[in-house]
């Protein structure tokens, strides 16, 4: 009788752990909602920095402003007509110094303690509209851009001086360009 007992056990034990597991419904369902809200978001601050902008752009008729396509607006301080002189490419060294203000014309970082920047064209950190802005230069050139939030330090900001989605101002004088062999 017991081992009629253990072997019926056994034969249901075993249809039992027979079945196929069933797939786990999803907690919750992502409808993108949120990426959609953080697009508007960033839309409605560009086109508000962007008002700003071309409002100082406006009261500077003695500049002559240029828009980049990478979403920045720079002017030449000092222009070097040479078609001779290269402009940087990757892997090149430039020296260069800098300070950033905000929209406001308030010195955020001097080019004393920003000190002289080496940088070696698209294989360092830097900020995109710097990096971008850099390529339009030559050596002896000085030139002021003025960087929207998302070209500058963007959400983050600098952890530092510069906040979240701060646009800033930058004048950038290129010392020198060294091309790479």
């Amino acid at each position: 009788m017991n081992r009629n007992l253990a072997l019926i056990l056994l034969v249901c034990i075993t249809a039992l752990s027979c079945k196929t597991p069933e797939a786990r419904k999803p907690v919750s369902v992502n409808s993108g909602s949120l990426i959609d809200a953080s697009i508007a978001r960033n839309k409605a601050l560009y086109q508000k920095e962007t008002k700003v902008i071309e409002t100082i752009i406006a009261s500077q008729p003695e500049h002559q402003y240029q828009t980049s396509g990478n979403g920045f607006w720079y002017h030449f301080n000092t222009k070097i007509d040479n078609d001779s002189l290269a402009k940087p490419a990757f892997g090149d060294l430039v020296k260069f110094n800098y300070d950033i203000k905000d929209l406001n014309g308030t010195t955020i970082y001097t080019k004393e303690e920003l000190k002289t920047q080496n940088y070696a064209m698209d294989q360092q950190e830097l900020f995109s509209g710097l990096r971008e802005g850099l390529k339009l230069m030559h050596a002896g050139e000085t030139a002021t851009f003025i960087f929207p939030s998302q070209k500058a330090y963007g959400y983050y900001g600098d952890e530092n001086k510069i906040g979240t989605n701060i646009p800033i101002i930058c004048e950038v004088s290129v010392l020198s360009v060294t091309q790479k062999e």
